[in-house]
């Protein structure tokens, strides 16, 4: 039972889930404070900065009607993808990709806008069309569009990792949505196929380093293969407990290259040893537990396949991610949520969170059907 002195507004928020990822976000900020040699700036303190502010967006968002949501899935979805023509045109150049817009106030990153907009569109597509044409061409040809177009233009960045996320949650979606094995059988066959043209004539000479060190990562240790080398080095070395909090060698000593973004987790792990890495996995089963959850309890087929997609776009991140620092993906640029220090990636996170809210607050106020 609640207390009666606690507000009734508070009651109503998903505790279950704020409170782990506020924990894995402080501690994920304990890690930045340490990869910055012991100083809060320019990592710890931002990323708790961004968390605050995403977090009171996220609960902005839980307060959404359906209604406007399924209105506005059309409209956001045409948004984000002047954005990203917008990139092409005007975007800031770094790293060797196209992949930013300066706003002024802020650095946008549009592509990540894109990974929930793809998952909000496509549920409002086949939440809208009638189950007896979700079979046919009608439910696969405009929902192949509707993903091609963005996952070209972040391809062109280039941005393989981000275009593969795009197309990872519109596929979901189209999995769940009904669509017949086969057509994901014959997709998965024609991929087969396509790859090693893509190989050679589409992908980038990095991308295609990247792929031939992922498959063999010792044939250049400190070349091609020196991300993963040292990320598994780290890895290893933080053995059961870890080497202690500030005692990261790999990081401190340069040795890990992007120990606050894309490679915060060794950097962690060198640190924190299992029992930290335990703990990150154990936050991210109870989040994307309890998204499914929200997707499972979902009244109707929007809100069921809008839930799956948003938990799915998380899962995305943390499998690729950690996959990535073990050796066990090509290194694509996949940030870990809540932990790697990025506004773009936390903000699409916290996006997908306060989707999540939005829609376990609808199942709250009506019962689930079947439709």
């Amino acid at each position: 039972m609640t207390p009666s002195f606690v507000p009734p507004a508070l009651t109503h928020i998903p505790w279950r889930v704020i409170v782990p990822i506020t924990l894995l976000v402080l501690f994920g900020s304990s890690v930045l404070y340490s990869a910055a040699s012991g100083n809060f700036q320019p990592f710890a303190s931002s990323h708790l900065i961004r968390f605050a502010i995403f977090l009171a967006m996220a609960l902005v968002m839980s307060r959404f009607p359906q209604d406007l949501v399924k209105w506005s899935a059309f409209p956001v979805y045409a948004g984000v993808l002047v954005l990203l023509m917008l990139v092409e045109a005007l975007g800031a150049i770094g790293g060797g990709s196209q992949r930013w817009l300066d706003l002024g106030f802020i650095v946008l990153q549009p592509s990540e806008l894109m990974k929930p907009a793809i998952v909000l569109v496509l549920a409002r597509f086949y939440g809208s069309l009638p189950a007896g044409l979700v079979s046919s061409w009608r439910g696969l040809l405009p929902a192949c569009l509707l993903i091609a177009i963005p996952a070209g233009l972040v391809l062109i960045q280039p941005d393989l990792g981000t275009g593969l996320a795009i197309s990872f949650g519109g596929l979901v979606i189209m999995f769940l949505a009904g669509l017949p094995l086969r057509w994901f059988l014959l997709g998965g066959g024609a991929a087969t196929v396509i790859a090693p043209i893509a190989y050679f004539f589409v992908l980038h000479d990095y991308q295609r380093r990247r792929v031939t060190t992922f498959l063999d990562p010792e044939s250049d240790p400190l070349g091609a293969g020196y991300h993963i080398t040292q990320s598994k080095i780290a890895i290893g070395s933080g053995g059961w407990f870890g080497k202690g909090f500030g005692h990261g060698s790999q990081s401190h000593l340069n040795y890990l290259p992007e120990p606050h973004t894309d490679f915060v987790f060794a950097t962690m792990a060198e640190e924190w040893g299992l029992l930290g890495g335990f703990f990150v996995l154990i936050v991210f089963g109870i989040v994307l537990s309890w998204g499914m959850q929200v997707a499972l309890r979902s009244r109707d087929r929007f809100a069921r396949l809008l839930a799956a997609g948003m938990t799915a776009t998380i899962f995305f991140y943390v499998a690729i991610n950690l996959m990535m620092v073990m050796g066990l993906a090509p290194v694509v640029g996949i940030p870990l949520p809540f932990m790697s220090h990025g506004g773009s990636s936390m903000m699409t996170n916290m996006i997908c969170v306060g989707t999540l809210m939005m829609i376990d607050r609808w199942n709250r106020k009506a019962p689930s059907t079947l439709n």
